[in-house]
């Protein structure tokens, strides 16, 4: 039963986090920004959120330090918006899956075209 709770507040914390990583930040490092997925531990204590992030390395590494900066400030509206007894602790990374399939996607592309 707990699975399925947690991954409702997965879901509700995702489509929080997406609208205050886009309204809600004014920091000029963070660029264009999409909340992928959220994994959140049973006991919902902490939530692992990961960010795709368009942009080269550089760009990468620069969002996601002022994302972690924004930590407290993206916590606190996410208790305000989502009304749990604790907020989870947020720990964000970078979610390479999109550039993974990209990849693959272009090796197949190359694939077919030589045969």
């Amino acid at each position: 039963m707990s699975k399925i709770r947690a991954g409702r507040v997965g879901e509700q914390i995702k489509k929080e986090l997406s609208q205050l990583i886009q309204s809600g930040l004014k920091d000029p490092r963070v660029g264009f920004v999409t909340v992928t997925g959220v994994d959140v531990t049973n006991d919902l204590s902490q939530a692992k959120v990961y960010l795709s992030v368009f942009g080269d390395e550089e760009q990468k590494s620069d969002s996601l330090r002022a994302i972690e900066k924004a930590n407290g400030f993206l916590r606190s509206e996410l208790g305000k918006a989502i009304r749990l007894r604790h907020t989870p602790e947020l720990i964000f990374k970078i979610d390479e899956s999109v550039a993974y399939g990209s990849h693959i996607e272009k090796l197949l592309g190359e694939i077919g075209k030589n045969e």
